[in-house]
């Protein structure tokens, strides 16, 4: 493991000079309120995510948790499709549930993978007493002010169309633009360290970027798309398609260089001090001070109440058993060349070229009904790990989203915690790391929680992407395997011959702890693909 977490996005080590940077992030209230807007911005902030790793974005996947497949589904997969094509991403897994639970606070939580050299990881916090802050991508507007307070630390209920305003609005193409222009100045080695602009826009960037030393920022020099805005307004904004670096005096003309050359508006915006404070000054006028790890590491801490409370699976909607197919069409998959093994099974694997290493890839929730939360953590971990290991790959770590109603009720506060439990206990249990995520809180309307909902994705390392198992194909023969069988199947491991003719076609022994039945199909004498 290269980087845990507390930065943008965890980072394992593939080998060969390889490494993988993914996380899992949600967007869930935006796309309740504005479906599109809210589910396309989604994808960009977790892209930009990656890219503040200094890692290239290589693959997306999407976990979609609606009441139905009606409009706000279906405007939904229209952001997620409009952005990540226009960027040219390719999303190439993910999960589409409907449960009447999810009727009024829909669940959009999207993933992406980036692909780095090993030796050339870049993180968000600030270093060099002196060294320039530039601001660089879209121009700052009113759209998103309070998207962090108004939308995601607040239930929804009556007059939630009134906070339509506070949807950020995306643009893929200058996203496009930014990723090309952050990856030039990382591979440039002109950057000290890298932020994008999130939730609580700059505030909360440049607090984490200040937390070990100390940022002054300047708001009078950012680049504004309207008249009049207060230094508050810029200070929160949420507008899109933003990013913050630090680099060295004597390499920011380079700096100014690349974004002109991408046609991005930059500015010279603050720089890096040893106050250990955030300090924001409008027109030289000191309008705000405070010690940065107050709003980090330092931050308040609470204990919620907990009341454990029965929770009996739910009825499952006839509808899920459908296919899904019309759903990832709109996606483009196969952009960047990299896609061995497309949406539909159980994990997509994408090639790590040149060579015939590959990834498999996956982003799992809890099993459909499944309403106790330990279980719900179990569940979402297992299913992750085996959809990665029946494309083939070696289960190397997880990333999380935990999606819950209000903690501030003891009942909450319980599934909250209890889905911690059994995802770390799992996690555990098979020997996988997790090593980022995220948590959506206050998924409510009208005093109605969301059932627990983690959502795991899994990242797992293929030998070679030529011996990936396909899909079902007629004649193909369907097995039951029970643990028994397993063990006899890894004996047959052996025995290339012997397992050609019953047809087992095991790729690898079953993950460590794991004592489900799976149904395994295969053509004799080479695996094709297994249901868990």
């Amino acid at each position: 493991m290269l980087q845990g977490p507390g930065e943008n996005a965890g980072v394992i080590d593939l080998g060969e000079g390889e490494a993988v940077a993914f996380k899992v992030e949600s967007h869930n209230h935006p796309s309740a309120v504005e479906p599109f807007q809210g589910a396309a911005t989604g994808v960009g902030g977790i892209l930009r995510d990656i890219v503040a790793m200094g890692a290239r974005p290589v693959a997306l996947l999407d976990g979609l948790r609606f009441g139905s497949p009606g409009w706000g589904f279906r405007r939904a997969v229209a952001g997620i499709g409009h952005y990540g094509n226009c960027v040219g991403v390719p999303t190439v897994g993910g999960e589409a549930v409907f449960d009447e639970a999810y009727a009024g606070n829909c669940l959009v939580n999207a993933m992406c993978v980036g692909l780095l050299p090993a030796e050339r990881v870049t993180r968000a916090r600030a270093r060099g007493t002196g060294n320039a802050i530039v601001l660089y991508g879209a121009t700052t507007g009113r759209d998103g002010i309070g998207g962090a307070s108004v939308l995601a630390s607040q239930e929804l209920g009556e007059g939630s169309d009134e906070k339509r305003p506070s949807v950020q609005i995306g643009d893929p193409f200058t996203g496009k633009k930014l990723i090309e222009a952050s990856l030039e100045l990382v591979e440039g080695g002109l950057v000290e360290s890298l932020q994008d602009c999130g939730a609580a826009g700059l505030a909360s960037a440049l607090a984490e970027m200040a937390c070990d030393v100390g940022v002054d920022v300047h708001l009078d020099r950012v680049p504004l798309r309207e008249d009049g805005m207060e230094p508050w307004e810029i200070m929160i904004s949420e507008s899109q398609e933003r990013m913050v670096a630090v680099c060295r005096p004597d390499a920011l003309e380079r700096v100014e260089a690349v974004l002109e050359r991408w046609e991005l508006h930059h500015a010279l915006v603050g720089e890096v001090t040893e106050t250990g404070e955030l300090r924001a000054f409008f027109e030289d006028e000191l309008v705000g001070e405070i010690p940065a790890r107050l709003l980090t590491d330092e931050c308040p801490r609470y204990e919620v109440d907990r009341l454990a409370t029965a929770r009996p699976r739910a009825h499952i909607d006839p509808v899920n058993h459908e296919p899904k197919r019309w759903i990832y069409e709109q996606y483009d998959h196969l952009v960047q060349s990299r896609t061995v093994r497309r949406p539909g099974l159980d994990a997509a694997v994408l090639r790590l070229r040149p060579s015939w290493r590959g990834l498999a890839v996956s982003l799992d929730g809890p099993p459909l009904g499944e309403r106790e939360p330990r279980a719900a953590g179990r569940g979402a971990v297992l299913d992750a790990a085996r959809n990665v290991a029946c494309a083939g790959g070696e289960p190397l770590a997880l990333t999380d989203c935990l999606n819950f109603g209000n903690p501030e009720k003891p009942e909450i506060g319980w599934e909250l915690a209890e889905a911690i439990e059994g995802i770390a206990e799992t996690a555990e249990a098979v020997g996988i790391p997790v090593v980022s995520g995220n948590v959506s809180l206050y998924n409510e309307t009208d005093g109605q929680a969301i059932p627990p909902t983690p959502v795991v994705g899994c990242v797992g390392l293929v030998p070679d992407v030529r011996e990936v198992p396909r899909g079902w194909r007629p004649g193909d023969r369907v097995w039951l395997v029970r643990p028994a069988v397993l063990a006899r199947a890894r004996r047959q491991r052996r025995r290339p011959r012997a397992r050609a003719q019953r047809g087992v076609g095991l790729q690898r022994p079953p993950l460590r702890g794991e004592r489900r039945r799976s149904v395994r199909i295969g053509r004799a004498g080479r695996p094709e693909a297994r249901l868990a």
